[in-house]
């Protein structure tokens, strides 16, 4: 993704002071992270992250009280709390942060910044995904009340590729050379590193090279939709024109892309199944998970396969392809590309939530989750069913954000993401 946007100003990361913990202040840098807000969906997990450490992050972005008034009023209490007991303090200097995070499996490396905010018509950030307003407008009340953005989203742009190319890919790996600002390991396997940049002619190569690109949202659909709905709240120019943001080029560091499962909490599968059956060619298939997902993949990599769901929550595993053509046509909203009319995501929503299921889509009905294993779980403890969704191919997504066509919400899930906690941005710092 290579262009500088109707605007011609391409993207402008720019320094800020990074809000970090104080390692001496906390029992380890690891337990006081968090995965982003809207991955943490457990009840067990959130207090998990609760208990690891009292100065968890997970107390900033998801605090716990009996409105969202008084939890958006603990956050910010919380906020300014930790950082006149010294829990959390500035770094001396506006910087950019290169972050590296990697496993036995993936390398990444990116920078952390302060991203001018753009409209989608400028074409410089482009979100691929719907949001959902309720979502929108709690996070909007929790960044208003800690005035900070507490964790960075994901984005993702097409850099030269190669050192040779130099401009932010050189930056990067002349500073992964030196001594990290600081090292952790999360309990995932992650090993995380921070790396600061204040140099002005890095920052300057960094800011010539950017210019030229464009990103796409990776995660973080609602969280950008947050930042340009406070932005636009201010008439004067100020810290509300940027957001935090994990730059990362995709063309020396893939992302991983895997699916978002969908737990429908009030469907008993056996209900599910006899409905959908009027529609797809219907299979039980063997487990454990790791197998049935393997069939879900056969399934949807088919040439006659076309659009494949695995149901779960009975204790066996149901696989769902091959849907009726004629209900196709007549379910899934014409006007759009084909592209989109194929995905999983829009013939789920379309064909079997709307026409046959009939479910509303609230919090109340469906719950998005990212793993599979914890969507059979909360499915089976409480009687609903899981559907499981096979990942869409990066390169449909970004076809599809290049033509300004947004994709069902929740449709995908890029990683890694960035570890919650290991650098804030506060607004009202200097």
């Amino acid at each position: 993704m290579s262009t500088s946007g109707p605007g011609g100003q391409g993207l402008q990361l720019t320094p800020f002071r990074g809000l970090r913990y104080v390692a001496e202040r906390v029992g380890s840098l690891a337990a006081v992270t968090s995965p982003p807000y809207d991955v943490v969906v457990r009840p067990d997990g959130l207090r998990e992250l609760e208990t690891a450490d009292p100065h968890n992050i997970v107390r900033l972005i998801l605090p716990q009280a009996g409105t969202p008034a008084d939890r958006h009023r603990q956050a910010a209490d919380t906020l300014r709390r930790w950082q006149a007991d010294g829990i959390l303090a500035p770094d001396p200097e506006p910087a950019l942060y290169v972050y590296e995070q990697r496993d036995s499996h993936i390398l990444q490396r990116g920078l952390i910044g302060a991203l001018r905010l753009s409209p989608r018509e400028e074409g410089v950030v482009l979100p691929h995904e719907e949001v959902m307003p309720h979502i929108v407008e709690d996070r909007a009340d929790l960044m208003r009340a800690t005035a900070a953005n507490l964790e960075p989203l994901l984005l993702a742009y097409r850099g030269n590729g190669g050192d040779a190319g130099g401009g932010a890919a050189q930056v990067i790996e002349r500073t992964i050379r030196h001594e990290p600002l600081l090292s952790t390991t999360t309990e995932d396997g992650f090993d995380h590193h921070l790396w600061r940049i204040t140099d002005p002619a890095d920052l300057v190569a960094i800011a010539a090279d950017l210019r030229n690109h464009q990103a796409l949202i990776a995660d973080g659909h609602h969280r950008w939709a947050t930042y340009l709905r406070l932005r636009e709240e201010r008439t004067e120019p100020g810290p509300w024109d940027f957001g935090l943001v994990l730059l990362v080029d995709t063309a020396r560091y893939p992302l991983r892309v895997r699916a978002i499962h969908r737990l429908l909490r009030h469907l008993p599968v056996a209900e599910a199944l006899a409905t959908a059956r009027t529609a797809f060619r219907v299979r039980t298939v063997d487990g454990p998970l790791p197998r049935a997902l393997d069939a879900l993949a056969e399934a949807a990599a088919a040439p006659d396969g076309q659009n494949a769901f695995l149901l779960a929550g009975d204790g066996g595993f149901h696989l769902l392809d091959r849907p009726d053509p004629g209900l196709l046509a007549r379910t899934v909203p014409e006007g759009r590309p084909e592209a989109w009319r194929a995905l999983d995501a829009t013939v789920l929503h379309s064909l079997l939530l709307d026409h046959l299921w009939q479910i509303p889509d609230s919090a109340e009905h469906i719950g998005y989750i990212h793993d599979a294993e914890a969507a059979v779980e909360q499915a089976e403890r409480h009687g609903g069913t899981a559907v499981l969704m096979h990942p869409v191919r990066e390169e449909v997504v970004r076809e599809l954000a290049r033509q300004g066509v947004a994709m069902p919400r929740k449709s995908t899930s890029f990683g890694p993401k960035p570890a919650t906690g290991l650098v804030l941005r506060s607004l009202t710092l200097g």
